[in-house]
This record gives C-alpha cells, sequence and structure tokens, in this order.
C-alpha cells in the first residue's frame, strides 16, 4: 500500500464543508425539549451591583428560568490559571458586557423579551480604559517577568549611537466562521453530555463539573468540530458550555447558548494590545550593544491565560537575533474590558514586531538596508546562539533562509527599481522589505506537552482514530488520519477519525500553540506501533513462520500487491486477515498511546531555561504601493519561504501558510478595535470591523516550503506549521512605513496601517524632510 504520508490529499471534510454537509454544533438535531439561552451583559464598564429582580422577565411566556449568580449550584469563579473570572456577577461588574443574568426560555426570541425585562441597578465606579492609564494606577495582574542578559546598563552607556522609543500594537478579533456555541443534554443518574465549540474539551469538562459542583466522571464534552477558532476557543467556550449546562440542570431540559456574530464580537475576548517602551545602543554597522524593552500586556478585568500570553511575548522579543546585553521586563496591565484570551501566535507577534520596529528605525538612522541590519545581528555560532533566556539555538534556519529567498525573489534588484520608481513619482511611493522568523515550538506551561490517544481495530480491517486534539479546520484530523495511516501501513479509506471527546481521550491539553499534530501525531504513532507489535506474532503464525521471518507493510514497508503480512516464500495475508486472527485468538485489537514532549522546563523567578523543544523557522519579502493623497495601499507582491520539517502534508500546510499571513496582515494593517469613552466597543459587526478580503490579497503570491531539512524528534520529521507563518505579515507593515517614508523622512506607520494612519505618516514624513 502507497502511504498518504507527504502526498497530496484534500482536507478530510473537505467536501462536507462545500456541500454543506458538515455538521457543526449549531447544526446538529436538536433533542426533544431543547431550550436556549441568552444572558444580560452589563452596561458599564465598572459598576457596583446594588439590585437585581427578574420577577417580570420570568412572567414572559416561554420563559422556564432567569438565572443570577445565586442560582449557581458548584463554584462561580471560574478561570484556565486563576479562578478570578465569576461566571455571573455577584456583585460588580469589571467591562462593558460582563454577563450579569442568564435566561432560560422555550426560544431566542422569548428570551430577548425577557432579558429587556430584568432589572439590575448599578452604582457606577471610576473604569480603568487603556494601557498607560492602567500602568500610571498600577493596575497590574499577577507579577512582573524579567529577563535579563549581561551589563545592558554599562552596553547602553558605551554605544556609539542610541535611540528610544515606544511602540503600540493593537488587539485583534477571531473573526472565526462559527460564532460560540454550546448544546447541554442531561443523563440518566446527574449525568450530563456538552457539544461544545472547544479548542479545550478537557478544561471544558473540568469547568462544566466545577460549575455544578460534581465530578468530572458525570460530564461528558464532545467536539466534532470548529468553524474556525485561532485561539477564541481555548478558554473562552468553557462560558458557553457552563451556561448551557446550569441551563440543563436547572430545567431538566436540553439547554442550548449560541452567539450572533454582534454579539460574539461584544462579549468575548480577542488578541492583546500591547505596549513597549525600548532603548537600543547600537554601533555603525547596526549591530545592538544594548537592548531594554519594557512590555505591557493589556489583559482586560480578567488574568485569562495573559501571564503566560506576556510571557511568549517576552521569549519573542529576540526574533532571529543575538542580543548580548538585555534587559526586558513584562507586565499584564488590568483594564476595564473584556477579558482578552489567546490568539494565533499568543503573544508571539507582540513580541516580533518591536525588535522589527527598532531594527527598522536604526536602520533609517545610519542610511543602512534594513535587511543589512538585520543580516549583522542574526544569531551565529557558539557563544552567540543563545536566547535571553539561556536556551541555545542549535539550528538556526533563518540566516540562509534569507538568503535563499534575498536571491530568489531579486531583493536587491526590486530595491533599487523602487528607489528609481520613488525619485520619479510625487504622490506614489512604493516600498521593499525582507523579515524573519524564529518561533518556538511548546506550551511554555511544560505540563501541558502531553497527548493521548485511542486507536480501535475491528476484525474487518477497518480503524477508528481517537484522540485529543479538536479540528477547528487547520487540517489536524488530516494529518492525524495520515499518520494513522502510515503507522498501520493501511489506506487512508480504512481509517475514520472520529469526534473528539473526553470519554475516549481524557486529560488533554488544548489543541493550540501549534502542537496539534507534534503532540498527538505522536501519540496515535505510539498507538499504532503497539497494535502492529502486537499482530507481529499472529501474522507470523499465520503464514507459518517465526516472529522475526515475517514482513509487515506498516510505516511504509510496501509488501507485493497490496499485501500487509508476508514471508520469503511469497505468501501473504491483508490485514483484514491478519485483524480476524488476531480476534479469534482473542488478542486486543485496540490500543492507548501517549507521547510527552521532553526536557521543557522554564524558571520564570530568574528568567531561565527551555521554554521550547524547538523553532519553526520563515521569511517573507513583501513589496506595497501607497498613495500619499488618500493613504490608500495595495500588495503588489509577497514571496514566502516557509520551515515546515518534512511536512506531513504538503497542501495543508501551504494552506496554512497563505492563511497565516493574510490574518498576520490583516492585525497590522486593517483590523482596527475602537471602544467609546465608557468602555463600549463600537466595531463589533462587519460593517465596521474590516478583516482582509480578495481585494486585500498580494497580485503575486509565492510561497515555497523548506525542502529537506526534517526536524529530529517529532513526529515523523515534521514541523509545526499554525502560528509561525502569522508573522510573516510583519514585513508588509514595514514595507507600508518605508513606502511612507519616502515621501521625506523615517516614519514608523501605527498600527494598525489603516488608510488614515497611512494618511497621516506620509503627511509627517513630508514635514520631516522639508
Amino acid at each position: 500500500m502507497s502511504s498518504p504520508l507527504r502526498q497530496r490529499m484534500p482536507h478530510e471534510s473537505a467536501l462536507r464543508h462545500v456541500s454543506g454537509e458538515a455538521v457543526f454544533i449549531d447544526d446538529m438535531p436538536l433533542p426533544a425539549g431543547t431550550l436556549h439561552g441568552m444572558v444580560l451583559g452589563s452596561p458599564h464598564a465598572h459598576a457596583r451591583i446594588i439590585r437585581r429582580d427578574a420577577s417580570d422577565a420570568l412572567r414572559v411566556p416561554g420563559v422556564h428560568a432567569v438565572l443570577f449568580a445565586d442560582d449557581i449550584p458548584g463554584h462561580n469563579e471560574m478561570g484556565p490559571v486563576l479562578k478570578d473570572e465569576p461566571l455571573l456577577a455577584r456583585d460588580t461588574v469589571h467591562c462593558v458586557g460582563q454577563y450579569v443574568a442568564a435566561v432560560i426560555a422555550d426560544d431566542r426570541e422569548a428570551a430577548r423579551v425577557a432579558l429587556e425585562r430584568i432589572v439590575v441597578e448599578y452604582e457606577v465606579l471610576p473604569a480603568v480604559l487603556d494601557i498607560e492609564e492602567a500602568i500610571a494606577n498600577k493596575s497590574f495582574h499577577g507579577s512582573t517577568h524579567r529577563i535579563e542578559r549581561g551589563d545592558p546598563d554599562a552596553a547602553m552607556a558605551s554605544a556609539k549611537h542610541r535611540l528610544s522609543g515606544h511602540l503600540d500594537s493593537g488587539g485583534q478579533e477571531h473573526f472565526y466562521l462559527e460564532s460560540h456555541c454550546s448544546l447541554a443534554v442531561p443523563g440518566e443518574d446527574r449525568t450530563i453530555e456538552v457539544f461544545a465549540s472547544t479548542q479545550h474539551p478537557a478544561e471544558t469538562q473540568h469547568t462544566v463539573a466545577h460549575t455544578l459542583g460534581w465530578g468530572r466522571h458525570r460530564v461528558s464534552v464532545v467536539c466534532p468540530r470548529m468553524g474556525g477558532a485561532f485561539g477564541g476557543k481555548e478558554t473562552q467556550a468553557n462560558h458557553w458550555a457552563c451556561l448551557a449546562a446550569l441551563g440543563s440542570w436547572k430545567t431538566g431540559q436540553p439547554c442550548k447558548f449560541w452567539l450572533d456574530r454582534d454579539q460574539d464580537m461584544t462579549l468575548t475576548g480577542r488578541r492583546h494590545p500591547f505596549h513597549s517602551r525600548w532603548q537600543a545602543g547600537f554601533d555603525d554597522e547596526g549591530r545592538l550593544e544594548g537592548f531594554e524593552v519594557e512590555l505591557y500586556a493589556n489583559g482586560g478585568w480578567a488574568t485569562d491565560l495573559s501571564l503566560a500570553i506576556l510571557d511568549r511575548g517576552m521569549f519573542h522579543l529576540d526574533n532571529s537575533y543575538w542580543l548580548p546585553n538585555l534587559r526586558f521586563i513584562g507586565e499584564v496591565v488590568a483594564t476595564n474590558h473584556t477579558s482578552n484570551c489567546a490568539f494565533r501566535g499568543f503573544g508571539g507577534p507582540q513580541g516580533v514586531v518591536v525588535i522589527e520596529h527598532v531594527l527598522d528605525r536604526i536602520a533609517a538612522a545610519l542610511g543602512l538596508d534594513p535587511l543589512d541590519v538585520r543580516r549583522r545581528n542574526f544569531y551565529s555560532a557558539a557563544p552567540n546562539n543563545r536566547a535571553p533566556y539561556g536556551a541555545e539555538i542549535d539550528d538556526f534556519r533563518a540566516g540562509y533562509m534569507v538568503e535563499d529567498l534575498a536571491a530568489t525573489c531579486g531583493y536587491a534588484e526590486r530595491r533599487a527599481q523602487i528607489a528609481e520608481f520613488n525619485a520619479s513619482s510625487a504622490w506614489v511611493k512604493r516600498g521593499l522589505a525582507l523579515t524573519p522568523v524564529k518561533f518556538g515550538i511548546s506550551f511554555t506551561v511544560s505540563f501541558l506537552n502531553q497527548a493521548g490517544a485511542l486507536v480501535v481495530l475491528y476484525s474487518d480491517g477497518s480503524a477508528q482514530l481517537n484522540h485529543g486534539g479538536t479540528e477547528m479546520g487547520q487540517g489536524l484530523y488530516t494529518k492525524c488520519l495520515a499518520v494513522c495511516a502510515h503507522s498501520l501501513g493501511i489506506p487512508l479509506t480504512s481509517v475514520r477519525n472520529m469526534p473528539t471527546s473526553t470519554e475516549k481521550v481524557p486529560n488533554t491539553s488544548a489543541t493550540a500553540a501549534s502542537s496539534g499534530s507534534d503532540l498527538n501525531g505522536a501519540a496515535i504513532q505510539a498507538a499504532c506501533v503497539q497494535l502492529v507489535d502486537r499482530m507481529r506474532p499472529v501474522a507470523a503464525e499465520i503464514l507459518g513462520v517465526s516472529d522475526d521471518a515475517v514482513h509487515l507493510g506498516a510505516e511504509g514497508n510496501e509488501g507485493p500487491d497490496g499485501a500487509w503480512a508476508w514471508n520469503d516464500a511469497g505468501d501473504t495475508k491483508t490485514f483484514a486477515d491478519v485483524c480476524e486472527a488476531a480476534y479469534l485468538r482473542q488478542i486486543s485489537l485496540n490500543s492507548s498511546g501517549y507521547y510527552s514532549t521532553p526536557g521543557i522546563g522554564y524558571d520564570r523567578a530568574k528568567g531561565e531555561g527551555t521554554p521550547f523543544f524547538y523553532y519553526a523557522y520563515g521569511c517573507c519579502c513583501a513589496e506595497v504601493e501607497v498613495n500619499g493623497l488618500t493613504g490608500e495601499w495595495r500588495l503588489r507582491r509577497v514571496d514566502i519561504l516557509h520551515d515546515v520539517g518534512d511536512s506531513l502534508s504538503p497542501d495543508i500546510d501551504r494552506g496554512q501558510v497563505e492563511g497565516a499571513f493574510m490574518q498576520g496582515m490583516g492585525w497590522l494593517t486593517s483590523e482596527e478595535l475602537i471602544w467609546a469613552d465608557d468602555g463600549r466597543l463600537l466595531t463589533h459587526g462587519p460593517s465596521t470591523y474590516k478583516i482582509p478580503a480578495v481585494g486585500e490579497a498580494p497580485l503575486e503570491f509565492n510561497v515555497r516550503l523548506l525542502q529537506h531539512k526534517p526536524q529530529p524528534g517529532v513526529i515523523y520529521g515534521s514541523k509545526a506549521v499554525g502560528e509561525p507563518p502569522f508573522l510573516h505579515g510583519i514585513a508588509v507593515h514595514c514595507a507600508i512605513s518605508r513606502a511612507a517614508s519616502a515621501f521625506g523622512g523615517d516614519i514608523a506607520v501605527a498600527m494598525p496601517a489603516t488608510p488614515e494612519a497611512i494618511l497621516f505618516a506620509c503627511e509627517d514624513a513630508r514635514e520631516k524632510g522639508e
């Protein structure tokens, strides 16, 4: 049998997606008697709750219950790290939209009417609504994170050149196609089954059980698939699962919570806005001698995963560059906004964009090509190959990848052509930028780096695959099917990937940190190896040879004429033959596999350790054209070279690179979040929040995957691909700033670089050049 691994194959749900047959939570046929829930959110950013009254709401026909904090039978406090987030506000609200009550009714219309009749009286309190105000008020979540190396004070004092500044990178709405949805169905003997659009079924199970005051064994969570997530369903899907479970517990009937787009954007968190203050000391060639950064992440009103997101931002302040003397100080600020949460890159992009901004400022100050400055600061041989936190960068690929891409995309020639164009064009300017990516792969909390799998064989030779990974469109199920089929040596059509369920594989980690195929793929391989080893003596027996004389068609070993087992005499057996023989001999045909990533550990107090198992690399060259009269711009060309190791599925990986680039570009160019002075989000729908569309795609888009570079110690030599290519969007912003600067003097366009921001930057550049 020919292995599907590394071959062209469609996404496992592609046909179901385009035909409409794919079943998401909202598509599931509702059990008889299903009720619907909606929440009442606070109208204030910060207020004390004085009185609550649901008596009028309960009179609305079709309303079964109105739930306040006091109605929760277990624990109201939730949160993935710190239990600092009440599911329903009890005494105080901390942001606009914080849930105060939940209505359970026959339908959404009855619930909507009831929400309007709930009486809640508030005493409005002062609110903190921006990062700098929070810093001034010392309003922080958790403790300060410090990473230091060398003597940055002395390096700054002795440096020939010094620059300082600040940088703000904005938040970003996840804008997944499928909004949050959960359906809870009560069972016998105080049990409940929850169907949830969640990246972390095990944590959803834990949170539901915690809210109900039950043991986790009474709660089952199933996630068949998601219509996108991007981190937004890693923790914040738990709220809706808990509310659905509460409604089901209270009424004894199935209960469903579903958010429309406006509710989803208003009530849930998003990418953390970051504020940084930096100073850099450097030589005539642009080499960094001292670098200091204060990094502040806007966590919103509750902690969620903000501390880990800040940590990853600090871990990526170096990107691809050797920093001999550094001081990084990080804080998560607490503001009266919705609690921010995980988003593709998990703080890494907010860290990388700082140093790329700084290197551009250094290049401009010295009159040098920014790419030359980047090259001179790259990691190199020991001792200049230690990350700020002490880990060794032992396989630095970005250097030679940048040289490859610069040559193949004609960087030097095009830079000269652009300079000539800009000199002759008064109102339209072009910009070119080539930036690298180094992105650490692993959960930085070490215990999360584990996964399990259950592979079930049937006597007809078919298989069911269960693992803890969730499918959100990224192709994890496709890769896992390929790993399973390859490891067993059977066709893809013989393997069925089952919906992710806590009943099948318990205590799993979130499908996040780009680790889905690394962790789950290795666990699947372990389970399959056990089954193959168990079936070897059976195959040998029915072929009449010893165990060491039988040949098996597993892990790419192809047998004659599709045989799965054969001997040197030419006798053959199919996989189904061996499965049937094993069953008749009372040999188990199912196996659990387990994997944990070795060597991960970080001491936050010391700022030292090994938070990542390996790094993924890439580089992107972007060319833009900017209109200095209107601020309009277009993306003329993009060239990307990206490192995915020995790809499990090149088509899936290429799609991830392309999609991640577009999303990263959107974060830095068009996706602007705007709040009113009272803390209300104003950009809460597609009419006011602009995500990239086909019109923003590059006119020429060239993507290559790095070839012949397997990653040791990872499933079949592959590398993670979900998050790293998001950072390629930084090249677009750098190119826009270069184009704006061509109108006069060096300028850094604000983030996001909306047409308004670009127009203001062009005007500022003209003033600088006068």
